[in-house]
């Protein structure tokens, strides 16, 4: 995996990413916005916005910066902000190095993201960089589980590249490597094949 990579996968899928992806992950965005709990005031970022499915599900008060490294992407998220524009910036950006200030946001989320980053160390790095300190941070994911699914989407790992993102993931894996505060993880979407991961920034 690499940007290039992923900036030329989601160039394919952007026209048709919302017909596909939308109603399969749509479950995975409404938990997390509402376990987000956001109040008039906070500012929140989300990482990978992508076409902007997740917007409309923000409550009015709250300031929502988006970032994408994809710019096919978010001109279809420009498209979902509407008269909304004074609380919604959407900007092309690479998640693993923003350029935000330290403790900019009160919440970050990345939703069905970190299996695309190239350095999803990195990705969660940068997360709990611009948090602050007691902050929330959130993510959205698919991870790999044991038992026959796992040979497939180890088998599938070579087409990474092509298809923007890591088949393979395994769940241990990513939580040893981000070290997080982690206070809730429950399944989501069908058959709860992905991962809602409720973490305190320390």
């Amino acid at each position: 995996m690499d940007e290039r990579s992923v900036v030329t996968a989601y160039r394919r899928l952007s026209s048709t990413y919302d017909r596909f992806f939308g109603p399969v992950f749509e479950q995975g965005r409404q938990v997390a916005v509402h376990k987000m709990n956001c109040q008039a005031g906070d500012r929140v970022l989300e990482v990978g916005v992508g076409t902007g499915l997740s917007l409309e599900h923000y409550p009015d008060g709250v300031e929502v910066v988006g970032i994408d490294v994809s710019p096919d992407m978010l001109e279809h998220a420009r498209q979902r902000v509407n008269g909304n524009a004074d609380r919604i910036t959407l900007q092309v950006m690479d998640g693993q190095a923003t350029e935000y200030p330290d403790d900019s946001f009160d919440k970050v989320v990345a939703m069905y993201v970190v299996s695309v980053a190239p350095d999803p160390k990195k990705l969660v790095e940068e997360m709990k960089r611009v948090c602050k300190p007691g902050g929330e941070i959130f993510i959205v994911n698919h991870f790999s589980q044991k038992g026959p699914m796992a040979k497939l989407e180890r088998l599938a790992s070579p087409l990474s590249k092509l298809v923007g993102f890591r088949p393979s993931f395994p769940i241990d894996d990513f939580l040893a490597m981000a070290d997080l505060d982690v206070v809730e993880s429950v399944p989501v979407n069908a058959f709860g094949y992905w991962t809602f991961i409720h973490a305190r920034n320390r």
